[in-house]
């Protein structure tokens, strides 16, 4: 049963298609919600454009949680996405004054200065990057994505290829599946014994870290998950000319980009696969996990006495 948000006060700054359709879904279950940065949305009363309020953040409405985009900002605070064109939004003393302590503060993945911010103001402050139910469910259009690149790029069917996922975490855990499924040799590798054992009981190949030299050598496609620089100088040598690298990890991702460059390597760097290729999905995901944290992040009143 979907959590009801009746009554609570909602502030989304800015974002991308996927906070647009969270948004929607937040609307559906009764939430006020205040935008900045978005277009009108037809048809839900409970949505209001913060910016026909006044100038921000002066005008501002009294709000019991921030939602900022899962895209989350720049190392000076601006949000890197807004729907609306022209619109600049900067989380700031200016912004974060005008709150309560302890107000919730949904953000992707907060950068060392909104961390800063939040700590200074007392916001509490929440990742939803770091969100396992959030991102197992969207390691779901990020394995879709990172396998829509390799087939665009590759001239060979994933099918009867040979495929290393490097990593085994949320993401490797569903890309290694989706590409078993999709008849490839997947080879799982990973320092953690136990992630190596759970690999192997889902019938994948596996080997430890220390054998990826040698394992690359024979790959058609190698998946990076890990935000490490792993594929390195000494490994990219050890790959074919044709072989293609895929890397999902967060920036600056897990290859040294220069080398496989002089190599003649492609690699590309796939980040936030989940709002490039699936984001109504995505933002339904959002719209799905937000409601129950957000009800759980909430000052709670004490019983009376």
């Amino acid at each position: 049963m979907q959590a009801n948000l009746r009554g609570i006060r909602i502030l989304v700054l800015g974002g991308d298609q996927r906070e647009i359709e969270m948004v929607r879904c937040l609307a559906e279950l009764e939430g006020q919600i205040y935008t900045v940065g978005h277009m009108p949305y037809p048809g839900y009363a409970n949505v209001t454009r913060a910016e026909s309020l006044g100038n921000i953040p002066e005008a501002l409405p009294e709000v019991d949680v921030i939602v900022a985009p899962v895209s989350h900002t720049d190392q000076s605070g601006q949000l890197i996405a807004v729907p609306e064109k022209g619109v600049t939004i900067r989380i700031d003393d200016q912004l974060l004054q005008r709150f309560p302590a302890r107000t919730p503060l949904f953000i992707g993945k907060a950068r060392p200065v909104i961390r800063e911010l939040a700590e200074r103001h007392k916001i509490q402050l929440i990742e939803t990057a770091e969100d396992d139910e959030i991102a197992i469910l969207n390691s779901i259009p990020t394995a879709e994505g990172a396998i829509q690149i390799a087939m665009e790029e590759l001239p060979i069917t994933l099918h009867e290829s040979k495929a290393i996922v490097l990593g085994f975490g949320r993401c490797g855990v569903t890309l290694a599946r989706t590409l078993q499924a999709l008849g490839a040799h997947v080879c799982v590798i990973a320092r953690n014994p136990a992630q190596l054992a759970r690999a192997k009981e889902m019938g994948l190949d596996t080997a430890f870290l220390s054998a990826l030299g040698e394992r690359v050598k024979t790959a058609d496609v190698v998946f990076n998950t890990v935000p490490t620089l792993l594929l390195t100088e000494e490994i990219l040598q050890q790959m074919r000319i044709g072989t293609l690298v895929v890397d999902i990890a967060s920036a600056p991702g897990g290859v040294d980009y220069a080398v496989a460059a002089d190599l003649g390597l492609r690699a590309i760097l796939a980040l936030g696969l989940p709002g490039k290729v699936a984001p109504i999905t995505a933002g339904r995901i959002l719209g799905q996990c937000l409601p129950r944290k957000i009800l759980k992040a909430l000052p709670r009143n004490d019983p009376p006495a």
